[in-house]
């Protein structure tokens, strides 16, 4: 049963969602088996906002954690994740902060572990300016080692004509009421059509294996 966010556009229901198994999570006792499933309205929360950048964020994480996992559950916390460019590069951040949320790789700030063995340590799992890296992101089992490298076209959905002449004004604060909602309503309209009628669109997010 899709589940509606109060107050969130519709679609996101619609978008893609992942679930996962977090050993933490079970070992603590806040999910049962570890068992949890995470939903774009997760990533909208965690931005604060949601655009092209946080979509296309979700569907490479998703989709490469698919490929990883095939049909099994992702497990929580053994992904190591790469950047291919550097933390304060332009969108880099949003979206590894996407890609955190969903693989619960940190970089050195992360979680540490529990006791002397540092159970369930996340942190030092995502890293920054992997520069042999062809993709946006990399993704890294740390049980078998198999790794995946996962690109994103977003051009393949383009902005509608209608935005070249509200666009300015919408950032500049020239925008009356009307020209504001209807500002809204276009940008959320390319992100519903990235995560729903393209959710599975090849040529939009590609995933390819990474030695």
């Amino acid at each position: 049963m899709k589940t509606h966010d109060q107050g969130m556009p519709a679609f996101f229901a619609d978008a893609p969602s992942l679930t996962v198994r977090d050993p933490l999570a079970q070992f603590l006792g806040a999910a049962q088996d570890g068992v949890m499933e995470y939903r774009y309205a997760d990533a909208v929360r965690l931005a604060g906002h949601s655009c092209p950048t946080v979509a296309g964020a979700w569907l490479m994480t998703v989709h490469g954690l698919r490929a990883l996992y095939g049909s099994g559950l992702p497990v929580r916390g053994e992904v190591q994740v790469w950047m291919r460019d550097a933390r304060d590069s332009g969108v880099t951040g949003v979206i590894s902060s996407v890609a955190q949320l969903l693989t619960g790789a940190a970089p050195e700030t992360g979680f540490q572990g529990i006791g002397a063995a540092h159970l369930f340590a996340r942190h030092n799992l995502l890293a920054f300016g992997a520069a042999t890296l062809e993709g946006v992101l990399g993704l890294r089992r740390t049980d078998t080692g198999k790794a995946v490298q996962v690109r994103l076209d977003a051009s393949v959905v383009p902005w509608p004509d209608e935005m070249k002449t509200l666009m300015p004004k919408a950032v500049t604060g020239q925008a009356s009421p009307a020209e504001l909602a209807r500002f809204a309503e276009l940008w959320q309209g390319r992100v519903r059509t990235m995560l729903v009628e393209h959710a599975d669109d090849t040529t939009m997010v590609q995933v390819s294996d990474w030695a």
